[in-house]
């Protein structure tokens, strides 16, 4: 009986240990990007657009906002007329993940937004001085600054966990004070598996967007360089 008593009070050890550990929002099927969530959320939007005479379900942005996280999709005019609930991995469900529409002209295409990301340049932008602007520690390319994280109260240089890889990506300031993920390696990693023919002036995030579901949300423009390189693309 003995025995039996422990072995109980063992599982029960372990089921609460779990609990704690996968947390509302934080359970492994809220942080991946299932490609049958982007199929029933494609098919929700599709059906919307169809019925309502071709407008979308989405919440309105201010025009100069990036085109990334300018669609966010509307869930209260899915749910439940055309979706059950919102996807697991969604932020309105407890995810990771915001869902956008890209391509909103030709073709209203549903991708995922890594709100990870948002929440780093929101500590960052937190820390920043008083006047808006973070301290420089090195200029990277004209008008793209590399932070003194140090001078901000940091103990080492900030990162993101790429979306794409399990690459860590750095983050890089511009002139106005404004902080952006700096998806240069990942960009270069997808022009060297590329055959594509592209020209200097072009802006090169579409090898991104194209292959993966989720966009490099919170970046600059980037286009390529004589060797081919992914550089950064400013407005002189």
């Amino acid at each position: 009986m003995n025995k039996m008593k422990f072995i109980i009070s063992l599982m029960l050890v372990v089921l609460v240990l779990a609990g704690c550990n996968y947390k509302s929002g934080q359970q492994p099927e809220n942080l991946l990007p299932y490609e049958d969530q982007l199929a029933m959320m494609q098919t929700a939007v599709d059906s919307f657009r169809e019925s309502s005479g071709g407008l979308l379900p989405i919440k309105t942005r201010d025009i100069e906002t990036d085109q990334y996280i300018k669609y966010p999709i509307d869930f209260k005019k899915v749910v439940p007329a055309y979706i059950g609930k919102a996807p697991a991995n969604s932020y309105e469900a407890g995810g990771i993940y915001q869902y956008v529409l890209m391509d909103v002209e030709e073709n209203p295409t549903v991708k995922l937004v890594d709100l990870r990301i948002a929440d780093t340049l929101r500590g960052i932008n937190y820390r920043k001085g008083i006047n808006g602007y973070g301290p420089v520690a090195e200029i990277i390319a004209e008008g793209v600054y590399k932070l003194d994280y140090k001078k901000m109260g940091y103990k080492n240089e900030l990162s993101v966990q790429s979306p794409y890889s399990d690459t860590q990506l750095p983050l890089v300031a511009t002139g106005d004070g404004k902080v952006y993920v700096d998806y240069s390696i990942e960009l270069n990693r997808m022009l060297m598996e590329s055959d594509l023919d592209i020209k200097p002036g072009e802006d090169i995030r579409f090898l991104l967007t194209d292959n993966f579901a989720i966009v490099p949300a919170y970046s600059l423009p980037y286009t390529v360089n004589e060797k081919n390189e992914p550089v950064f693309m400013l407005e002189k």
